[in-house]
């Protein structure tokens, strides 16, 4: 019987994480995104003002988050004039990437058009769908027939950010071939050497939206991995679609984690903080990589370093688990990373700095 999904990537980690936490300081874990800082004092307080409240959330979100959300991109992306109308709050963004093919109604026949370099779900979204998946290299435009698009920057894997004019002409590509375009957008609050930009803003798009949604996290920004806290906005008609939807389907997110939303999206400070201390864990060990032999590509923003010793990935996760360091290999993301790992900045102070020493030995 033919399998309908791929093996989970991180499953095939387990021998090397294994041998990793044979070190004696312990493993030092950057295989995975996963935040490591305590979530936000006034976003834990808001989630508790709502607990005692009964009844059913609104699938298309209170309107005081979707306001939040038009502020928070107008105040952090230079992103305006977002009709709270067309924000529709996710259950995290794996969640609607996974999903969104099928609730867009692709089905067999139908193509997806992902990065070469890509976030693993983009395929198993389109695999759940049952459409197919193209690969397309950096400034290829999709094939005709493609219905959906997947843009990404900052990107997961590499960290590369794709400018104004670049993302531009991938949505004219998207557009010249009836494309719906979904920009995931979960990095774009973590610029390091390049400053990226959201697919709503004009320079982008041409100051029209049709056709177009942007996909966002908390996850990253706010520490809310736990909490499953996303959003989509976009073209107003193609969110109003989503929406039927997912009303049908019950996908929901929970009132609490609506309200611990809209006091994360109002504040602006906590997403500095948060920042900064991944903007310090990276100074620590991008400088430590490269003494060690590494070549670091990319990586001008968002929580990756893609990194090489120029050999086989998982020749160098081997080498890594030896030093109680466990990194994920380029492969998981696509063909054209098996001489790439990806390594994450999301591990506390203190295992940074004991990833940086052992590299150093």
């Amino acid at each position: 019987m033919t399998k309908r999904l791929p093996d989970f990537p991180w499953d095939s980690l387990a021998d090397h994480a294994a041998k990793a936490r044979t070190h004696p300081g312990g493993v030092v874990d950057l295989s995975v995104g996963t935040p490591v800082d305590s979530v936000p004092e006034l976003v834990q307080h808001a989630l508790s003002t709502v607990a005692d409240q009964p009844g059913y959330p609104t699938t298309h979100g209170f309107p005081e988050l979707r306001e939040a959300v038009a502020g928070a991109l107008g105040r952090r992306h230079g992103v305006t004039g977002v009709d709270p109308r067309s924000v529709l709050p996710t259950i995290g963004s794996k969640e609607l990437v996974a999903w969104l093919p099928s609730l867009l109604g692709l089905g067999p026949g139908d193509v997806v058009a992902i990065p070469a370099l890509a976030y693993p779900t983009y395929e198993v979204g389109a695999r759940l769908a049952g459409a197919s998946v193209v690969r397309l290299a950096d400034g290829e435009p999709p094939p005709e027939g493609t219905r959906l698009v997947w843009l990404n920057s900052p990107s997961n894997p590499t960290g590369r950010v794709q400018d104004a004019v670049a993302l531009a002409q991938a949505v004219a590509d998207a557009r010249a071939v009836g494309a719906t375009i979904a920009s995931d957008e979960c990095y774009l609050a973590l610029p390091w050497d390049a400053s990226p930009v959201s697919v709503l803003r004009d320079e982008v798009n041409g100051g029209v939206r049709d056709g177009l949604l942007a996909v966002h996290s908390l996850s990253k920004s706010s520490s809310l991995a736990g909490y499953r806290a996303g959003f989509v906005t976009g073209d107003p008609e193609l969110v109003a679609e989503l929406l039927e939807v997912r009303k049908h389907a019950g996908m929901i997110v929970p009132r609490p984690v609506q309200a611990a939303m809209t006091a994360a999206l109002n504040d602006d400070g906590h997403v500095a903080v948060q920042r900064d201390r991944y903007r310090r864990r990276r100074e620590v060990l991008l400088p430590a990589l490269k003494a060690a032999g590494f070549s670091v590509d990319h990586s001008e923003a968002g929580l990756y370093l893609w990194s090489t010793r120029d050999e086989q990935a998982w020749d160098t996760v081997g080498w890594l688990a030896e030093r109680g360091i466990l990194a994920a290999p380029g492969t998981f993301y696509g063909p054209t990373g098996d001489r790439h790992v990806r390594i994450a900045l999301t591990a506390t102070d203190e295992r940074v700095a004991a990833a940086a020493e052992r590299l150093a030995g």
